[in-house]
């Protein structure tokens, strides 16, 4: 792990929790249905088989050494797919800067989307120019997100699943859209559901895409609540492991503390992706409110549990998951959307 990534101390807490909690668990510091149209069947794996057909190994040359310079570009890249197709659908719309002057925001600029990590757009960027060099006009923003992400999972560990394309890059980016299409940390599972359900998922599948915070981190903010006040009862959340409330208590107090400390999501394996996360949850170790919920909830538990017995069941499910998710409101051709030359900005503004 390079701790230019983080802040040193950041680094020192990550490490140090993971051996404060894990005796005996093993540590490792080393390392809406009306959006998913029949578009979506145009989508294919070949798509540019003739047109650009290094196109993967030219992504996965700057996923390779994106991950072995600044490995949180593995999470950053991931977080930033699914916050892109959760607004507008799959279409690159996250990637797009406001304008200067201008009163309206782009997405990238909401305030849900201030904790997205430069990484991420870094490494979309960094391909995008590889990519025009060797196949100028003719590949999506959108679908070099989608392919860096698989790249991401497959590297931290994960599953190395076929990445359907031809999606092309929508001209819509409103800061106004993305508060009402993304989960919150302390959303209830009934939110989440509903949310999930809107784009066309199922709840196994909110479950399975939940699993991607097998690797990553959040900021204090995210769960202080459930450290000292949850729910308004001056108490911390009883469905919290005593020795994961005191670890997170020393380094985030409850009030003055340092805005840039990050806690991992999984705090046994936080650099792997595994199935850990399910075991944590049940193990009452998840970080986020809504995360811990989904052991708790009689409906999604059961599924928390199936996840947790076998990682090549999670592994299956989670790329079936993110094919599914990876089609939510595609654009195709030119009258819905265009291919982007920079992805920050469109061509047509």
């Amino acid at each position: 792990m390079s701790v230019s990534s983080f802040s040193s101390s950041t680094f020192v807490f990550t490490c140090f929790l993971i051996v404060f909690l894990l005796t005996p668990y093993p540590s490792n510091c080393a390392a809406k249905l009306s959006n998913t149209t029949s578009k979506t069947r145009q989508l294919s794996v070949d798509y540019y088989s003739k047109s650009c057909p290094q196109l993967e190994q030219l992504i996965g040359s700057v996923t390779s050494q994106q991950f072995k310079e600044e490995p949180v570009s593995g999470p950053a890249t991931i977080r930033l797919f699914f916050h892109d197709c959760f607004v507008e659908g799959c279409d690159a719309s996250i990637l797009i800067s406001s304008k200067p002057g201008s009163k309206m925001l782009a997405e990238k600029d909401a305030e849900d989307n201030k904790d997205l990590r430069v990484e991420g757009f870094e490494t979309i960027s960094k391909a995008k120019v590889l990519v025009e060099s060797k196949c100028p006009g003719v590949v999506s923003c959108a679908d070099i997100l989608a392919i860096a992400a698989r790249d991401y999972v497959h590297l931290a560990g994960g599953p190395y699943y076929q990445v359907k394309k031809g999606r092309w890059d929508g001209r819509i980016s409103m800061a106004s859209s993305v508060p009402s299409n993304i989960p919150r940390a302390n959303s209830t599972v009934d939110e989440l559901f509903k949310l999930f359900n809107s784009k066309g998922l199922a709840l196994e599948d909110l479950v399975v895409l939940s699993g991607a915070h097998t690797i990553g981190f959040a900021h204090c903010d995210n769960f202080i609540s459930r450290l000292y006040d949850y729910n308004g009862t001056k108490q911390p959340d009883p469905a919290i492991d005593p020795r994961l409330l005191k670890a997170l208590r020393m380094s985030c107090p409850h009030f003055g503390g340092n805005k840039d400390i990050v806690a991992p999501f999984d705090v046994t394996t936080p650099f792997l992706f595994d199935h850990a996360y399910y075991e944590n949850l049940i193990g009452k170790l998840g970080l986020l409110a809504s995360d811990q919920a989904l052991f708790l909830d009689p409906r999604t538990k059961p599924i928390v549990q199936t996840l947790a017995k076998d990682k090549q069941t999670f592994f299956q499910a989670f790329a079936a998951a993110m094919d599914k998710m990876g089609s939510i409101g595609v654009k195709r051709g030119g009258t819905h959307g265009e291919k982007r030359k920079e992805c920050s900005s469109m061509l047509f503004s």
